[in-house]
């Protein structure tokens, strides 16, 4: 397997709708590994595939915490069928927007149906950081970023920010 590299905002494919995944053929079983390696590296909980340029409905997504034996996830075609009433806040992040990190409130349980690796159906509630890390890969795939929950004015401040990253990293 192998890590990619991580697109930074703003970058035109992290705004862009996901196509659904065909087949869960062996091209799409491998991106799902080269996505979990790279979200381990980074180190991240999730990771959807437009953000290492893949414009395909399938996101990779782990919140156990350390010391707990890992449990990586790949949802292929997620779509939420079920959220709750109850909502909860989460200071998110997000590895295209490095060390950027604001309160954002989603529902506080999910309950999702996807194609697992093998391609099996599959459907699984969510909850706790595990629900706002589904619903926020999720958004990916549909062109939003955690930031679009903002306020104009944070939203553009954390734009320039990356912007002037992108610069220093391309100098570097």
């Amino acid at each position: 397997m192998s890590v990619k590299q991580i697109l930074i905002h703003p970058d035109p494919l992290l705004k862009k709708q996901c196509a659904a995944v065909d087949t869960v053929s062996p091209e799409v079983q491998t991106l799902a590994r080269d996505m979990l390696d790279t979200m381990y590296d980074a180190p991240g909980v999730g990771l959807a595939a437009p953000q290492v340029g893949v414009l395909s409905r399938i996101f990779v997504m782990d919140c156990t915490a350390k010391e707990e034996e890992p449990e990586p996830l790949v949802l292929i075609n997620p779509q939420v069928v079920w959220t709750s009433e109850e909502t909860s806040v989460y200071n998110e992040g997000c590895l295209s927007l490095p060390e950027m990190y604001e309160d954002v409130e989603r529902p506080a349980k999910a309950v999702m149906q996807f194609l697992d690796i093998d391609g099996a159906q599959q459907e699984r509630e969510f909850d706790g950081l595990w629900a706002t890390c589904a619903q926020h890969e999720l958004d990916h795939l549909n062109g939003k970023l955690f930031i679009d929950y903002l306020s104009g004015l944070k939203r553009s401040m954390i734009t320039k920010k990356m912007m002037k990253l992108k610069k220093e990293r391309a100098r570097a």
